[in-house]
């Protein structure tokens, strides 16, 4: 099943309004360093498999990274590499046993938005399958997303944020089709920009430590996901509380 919509049984609330949630950066902090880990295990991969000096590596990793929003892309458009081979000697060769791990705070604050009924949740990534349910697992959140879109490795032309048909699968994947009631918060200032133009409610997560940036990417910006119950305070509140 390429869109994993039903990823861990999970049988949550089927609502009009979807809130979409960013992985990698957002649901575990920068701190992890998930980031530089996958970045130099990307530069190895460019010096070896299209055999450059580490320099030429790094620059070519960094600019396909700017123009494609993945280097991936880069590599499969420009030199035909196999992105399943990618993914097995980067995202899947991260330890991140040894760096992701539960918060109770995190958990308990999907499960009250879960539960309130009024939002569906699902997750939006660039990363493959493979990488999003190791992810969830490591965190102990399996069970709370009704389901995951996307970066499908094995399908092409590769489709990811911030490309605007990245937004448009998550739409049908999660069953939603307005805009306005697609709501939500990633990391990266570029795929908050391009969500925010579409016509979502969208929120950057800034961290703390992290400068903000100087034009806002979005109507929201907060620094813990924790903010999101102050923010959307309607979406905390059960039915039956109403």
């Amino acid at each position: 099943m390429t869109t994993e919509s039903s990823m861990n049984g999970t049988n949550g609330v089927h609502s009009p309004k979807v809130f979409f949630f960013d992985i990698d950066n957002c649901l575990y902090p920068k701190s992890a360093k998930v980031h530089d880990m996958m970045a130099n295990l990307i530069d190895n991969y460019f010096a070896t498999h299209l055999s450059l000096p580490w320099e030429d590596a790094v620059r070519l990793h960094r600019e396909y990274y700017q123009n494609y929003g993945l280097a991936i892309e880069g590599l499969v458009r420009h030199h035909q590499i196999d992105p399943l081979e990618y993914n097995a000697k980067v995202d899947d060769a991260l330890p991140l046993d040894e760096v992701i791990k539960p918060n109770p705070q995190l958990k308990r604050m999907l499960l009250d938005l879960k539960e309130a009924g009024k939002v569906k949740l699902w997750l939006l990534t660039n990363a493959y399958i493979n990488h999003a349910k190791r992810v969830i697992r490591l965190l102990d959140l399996e069970g709370i997303f009704e389901g995951v879109t996307y970066c499908d490795y094995g399908s092409m032309p590769l489709v990811c944020k911030p490309h605007q048909d990245m937004y448009h699968k998550a739409m049908r994947e999660a069953a939603v089709e307005k805009y306005e009631n697609c709501y939500f918060v990633d990391d990266s200032y570029i795929n908050c920009k391009a969500s925010q133009e579409l016509g979502w409610t969208t929120v950057h997560l800034v961290e703390e430590g992290v400068k903000p940036p100087r034009t806002p990417a979005s109507k929201h910006q907060i620094r813990q996901l924790e903010e999101l119950r102050e923010v959307f305070p309607e979406f905390f509140q059960s039915t039956t509380e109403t």
